[in-house]
């Protein structure tokens, strides 16, 4: 059993192992099994939603193991219920409440991680607004206990509250002013490095072309001599 889980969740995942649903797989399949259980926890606490990664998943796991589609998301589910301690349903509808519940004071700390990403866009090694925003939705998430497709809406609200501005514009004129330079630099010097080897790859052609044209017109000269020598003085 070579399922990668956080240590601590190791006695859940022994717990799953010998479940029901989990008994009667073998090592690989349990692997994989608990590994679909954590990208659709990853969905549920991204979106929100599980549904439709969850059949994507099923389907897969039931047609490459040979089993009933049913059967598949039903291990899924049970499997996942062990490992996190809650349906899929349950950790979904308790992010959703967790939001709606957010005082003023914790929907306040939005606009910090929304200004994070402009410190990341022009501080960091070519990071696009994208990315960043990602990355600060993501964090706030976790601070918060909501999904990141919250977290974004609620940093969206706030840096409009506080700036009269959407912070997708921003971020973008951003990216224009920092990433976008970074980016045609380190295309420049890609070509720059590209015309470089190939004027010494055709250096190294040419210079193998005139060793070879010597050799060429030596090898008559070498002939001549040594029918020369064969044949001897003439009287």
């Amino acid at each position: 059993m070579n399922y990668f889980y956080d240590p601590k969740e190791k006695d859940r995942v022994m717990e799953a192992r010998e479940s029901f649903s989990g008994r009667l797989l073998t090592d690989p399949q349990f692997d994989e099994a608990m590994a679909n259980t954590g990208i659709i926890e990853r969905e549920i606490k991204k979106s929100g939603a599980f549904k439709e990664k969850l059949s994507d998943y099923a389907y897969a796991f039931a047609r490459t193991e040979k089993i009933d589609l049913a059967k598949g998301e039903t291990i899924l589910r049970d499997l996942f219920r062990i490992r996190t301690g809650k349906s899929m349903n349950q950790m979904r509808e308790e992010l959703a409440e967790r939001e709606q519940k957010l005082t003023e004071p914790q929907r306040k700390l939005a606009y910090d991680y929304a200004l994070g990403v402009g410190d990341m866009i022009e501080k960091g090694d070519k990071i696009n607004f994208n990315r960043a925003f990602a990355h600060q939705g993501a964090a706030l998430a976790d601070e918060l206990g909501i999904t990141d497709a919250g977290a974004k809406r609620l940093m969206k609200e706030e840096f409009k509250a506080a700036e009269n501005a959407e912070l997708y514009d921003w971020g973008k004129e951003l990216e224009e002013q920092f990433y976008r330079p970074q980016i045609e630099a380190e295309k420049e010097a890609r070509e720059q490095k590209n015309g470089r080897g190939e004027r010494s790859r055709r250096f190294q052609r040419s210079a193998s072309g005139r060793e070879d044209g010597d050799d060429v017109r030596e090898a008559p000269a070498r002939r001549q001599g040594a029918s020369r020598s064969r044949v001897g003085p003439r009287p």
